[in-house]
């Protein structure tokens, strides 16, 4: 027998398998969690986090172009100079600080920043580190070490669902050890609440760019 009618037969029994597995389980299915299962004014889009009170952290590039500065806790786009999508920075200052680079009228570097969020945009309280000399704390793992159980099928449609609808608002999402993780700029736990409304709980785990330390 030649190997293309093998193939041929191989499609074939997989088609009448299928067809017959249909059969077999046609009824009524399960409804999945969907945007539509909850109150609009709790779906993920209407959740506003509260800004933080306290003096925060965050981590990662300063750009500033043309005296135009944000924190770019996102991705960044490796052109020369590069471009990310950041946080408004105000009341950054470049003096004292090594470990910058300029190209036209762009500078740039990698800091951990401290200041105060607003819910929209950082501000400076003059304290910056060298991304090269900073020692992070490791982050707690939310999970307390406990694997998900949501099939690999449900993660990739909830994680198709999110970005489509936050677009540039996550700034990482990915699956791993049975979960959807989501990176905001900052959550007090009322983005947490939405998805668990939407996904269910233990399906979602957001966490935040920014950190409260004090």
């Amino acid at each position: 027998m030649s190997i293309m009618h093998c193939r041929l037969s191989l499609a074939a029994a997989s088609v009448a398998a299928l067809l017959a597995l249909s059969a077999c389980t046609a009824g009524p299915a399960s409804p999945v969690p969907t945007s539509t299962t909850v109150p609009s004014d709790a779906r993920l889009e209407e959740a506003h986090p509260v800004p933080p009170e306290g003096r925060v952290l965050g981590v990662g590039t300063v750009l500033d172009t043309g005296g135009e500065v944000q924190l770019c806790l996102g991705p960044v786009m490796e052109s020369y100079p590069p471009q990310c999508s950041g946080v408004p920075l105000d009341g950054w200052s470049w003096t004292g600080l090594d470990g910058s680079e300029t190209s036209g009228d762009t500078t740039w570097g990698a800091y951990a920043v401290y200041g105060r969020y607003d819910g929209e945009r950082l501000v400076s309280d003059g304290e910056a580190i060298m991304l090269a000399l900073f020692d992070p704390m490791r982050p707690e793992d939310p999970t307390g070490g406990v694997d998900g159980t949501t099939d690999e099928a449900e993660l990739t449609r909830v994680q198709d669902d999110i970005s489509a609808r936050l677009g540039t608002e996550a700034l990482s999402l990915w699956t791993e050890r049975g979960y959807v993780w989501l990176q905001v700029v900052w959550d007090d736990g009322t983005l947490q609440d939405a998805v668990d409304a939407e996904y269910g709980e233990d399906v979602v785990l957001v966490t935040s760019a920014l950190r409260e330390v004090d």
